[in-house]
């Protein structure tokens, strides 16, 4: 795989670590997440890493870490601004001891600025980047579609990438690099075609009245007779076309596609006409067309759904989980997924600190002076 023999040591937080940490081990990457002890919670976007528990406010622990790190390759850690420092494991510090060491600072507001140091969620780094003005309705406050956008494309994404980047950047100077990746920038980058098309008018609308925005009928979704829904994308003049005539209706009897006035009423009269059949109906009619009219699928439908299936677009673990196959898929070196279990929090602690040196008698110590934990799976009798 791509990634095969980079080593990534990645400091459990929130959502966002994880993620981006699950991204490199999905691609080859040997990943070690460094645990609090007696924290025994979900591990969650663990897929193909390994689990040490460690107490990194002790100065044993620290000094662990900082040993460890002596022969990774990337850091990455999500505490705010000076929380690393506090433990001595600040990238001046670690980076001296390695200079090849990447070193990722995955945060909610970044490693300055006067809200370095606060608290947020998903929620207020939508806010901040501008992005979550333009999402919801018209005439009802803007929502957040979960917490995807912020957390996991703003955050472990991005942060995934500037990895990926300082690792290139690495093989011509032969040295790391600091990244500071965090959700308000990551995400307000993302949606740089929003601030681009603004400019050109695409968005000159209030929110929830523009083409993209559920303004118009044509970019909507509509339910169908059955309580399931369809979405509809048919943007352009000939997709528009091919949706009139699944529909039944004839163009040139309903006003021009662009006219914002008559959105309203076309809203109205579509989602009459998509109410009197059932989703399996609809899929009849615009199936192979391109309409863009496609069936709204729950998670257990999208497993199952034929051209997913098709191409293997997820897999299923030994518990018999089911979850998205990595993106995107390369020729040569694609990613292969772990199947096994997610770790235990701290399964593989004495196996990895003896794999970087560690003696018998360091780890016993370490175990007895609660610098370290150690998990077994339990036997089901």
């Amino acid at each position: 795989m791509v990634l095969q023999g980079i080593r990534v040591l990645e400091l459990v937080g929130l959502a966002p670590g994880p993620h981006c940490g699950m991204i490199l081990a999905d691609f080859g990457a040997q990943v070690t997440r460094v645990n609090r002890l007696g924290h025994h919670g979900p591990t969650w976007l663990a897929r193909g890493k390994r689990s040490l528990a460690l107490d990194l406010k002790r100065p044993q622990g620290a000094a662990v870490l900082r040993r460890l790190s002596r022969q990774m390759d990337v850091l990455l850690e999500p505490f705010r601004p000076g929380v690393m420092e506090k433990f001595g494991l600040g990238p001046e510090v670690l980076q001296k001891d390695n200079p090849r060491l990447i070193y990722a600072r995955l945060t909610g507001f970044g490693q300055s600025g006067r809200l370095s140091k606060v608290a947020g969620h998903d929620i207020n780094f939508l806010a901040l980047s501008g992005v979550l003005s333009k999402l919801g309705r018209s005439n009802e406050t803007p929502y957040a579609p979960l917490n995807l956008l912020a957390d996991f494309a703003g955050g472990g994404l991005t942060c995934a990438l500037g990895i990926v980047l300082a690792l290139y950047e690495r093989t011509r100077s032969g040295k790391g690099q600091v990244i500071d990746a965090n959700m308000v920038e990551g995400t307000a980058y993302l949606s740089s075609f929003l601030w681009q098309s603004q400019n050109a008018g695409l968005w000159s609308q209030p929110r929830g009245k523009n083409v993209l925005d559920s303004g118009a009928p044509f970019y909507e979704t509509y339910r169908t007779s059955d309580g399931k829904f369809m979405a509809v994308g048919a943007v352009e003049p000939q997709f528009y076309a091919l949706l009139i005539n699944g529909l039944g209706l004839n163009c040139e009897e309903l006003p021009d596609q662009l006219s914002i006035s008559d959105w309203g009423e076309m809203k109205k009269k579509f989602a009459d006409i998509f109410a009197k059949k059932t989703q399996a109906e609809w899929c009849k009619i615009f199936d192979g067309t391109d309409a863009c009219v496609t069936p709204i699928v729950s998670f257990e439908e999208a497993a199952l759904y034929e051209h997913n299936r098709e191409r293997g677009s997820f897999i299923t673990d030994e518990d018999h989980n089911v979850s998205p196959k990595p993106a995107p898929l390369l020729s040569r070196t694609p990613a292969i997924p772990s199947t096994k279990r997610n770790p235990l929090e701290g399964e593989h602690t004495e196996e990895i600190l003896q794999e970087f040196g560690f003696s018998k008698e360091e780890i016993n110590q370490l175990n007895l002076d609660k610098i370290i934990e150690t998990s077994k799976l339990k036997a089901n009798l």
